[in-house]
């Protein structure tokens, strides 16, 4: 059963390879890729969010974003039983584990557009428009937030991992793929071009870079 589109994919094991490489130049002090590596990471997460409105089925937050009484209905029904497949798409903890991260990505870069370091020599390109205080705690916060994304990436991998043993639902296969097995009706999903997605992509990049070189001058 077809489950997830191209972008999805697309978006999460850029996301994969970007993080990590956001960390490395970070603690190599490697700044200018450091901060490009920001801005693609941020065009990708607006971008992301735009998908979530007007993207496949199984990507757009009404699909899989449910309340506590959602949640709580799959926790105690779903969640520990043998042989259970979920439907098409996120379970209901998976989707707010989705928003989580999506939220904490989105932090991350807007922190470091105006993040200043101790000495005041590396800033972010909106670093001119706040006080010295104002970018130190932008700066800090920029790291707290790095710790808390790690820890939901963690509990993300533990998850997969759980599914996997206790499940047997191979998830990642089914993000390379777009393809697993899954319960429910799957044949009024509808899946868009990629071509959409594309011109999403560009669009939201092109005004990240026209903002970050129209105001990120000193």
């Amino acid at each position: 059963m077809r489950i997830w589109d191209l972008p999805v994919r697309l978006f999460h094991w850029l996301l994969v390879l970007l993080v990590g490489s956001a960390w490395w130049t970070a603690e190599e002090h490697l700044i200018g890729p450091h901060r490009l590596i920001g801005y693609t990471i941020l065009t990708l997460v607006v971008f992301r969010l735009a998908w979530g409105f007007w993207g496949s089925t199984t990507a757009r937050f009404s699909h899989f974003v449910r309340g506590p009484g959602g949640v709580a209905s799959y926790i105690g029904n779903d969640l520990f039983r043998r042989g259970t497949v979920s439907g098409p798409g996120h379970n209901p903890l998976g989707g707010w584990s989705v928003i989580a991260m999506l939220a904490l990505l989105l932090a991350q870069p807007l922190l470091g557009l105006f993040a200043i370091d101790v000495d005041g020599l590396e800033s972010g390109p909106f670093a001119h428009f706040v006080s010295f205080d104002t970018g130190r705690w932008a700066a800090e916060t920029h790291e707290l937030v790095f710790n808390l994304l790690m820890v939901v990436i963690a509990l993300h991998v533990l998850a997969i991992l759980f599914y996997r043993v206790f499940k047997g639902e191979n998830l990642v296969s089914s993000m390379f793929t777009g393809s697993r097995d899954a319960s429910g009706d799957a044949a009024g999903l509808r899946f868009v071009s990629p071509g959409l997605a594309l011109l999403l992509v560009v669009a939201v990049g092109v005004i990240v870079w026209l903002l970050v070189a129209g105001f990120g001058q000193t």
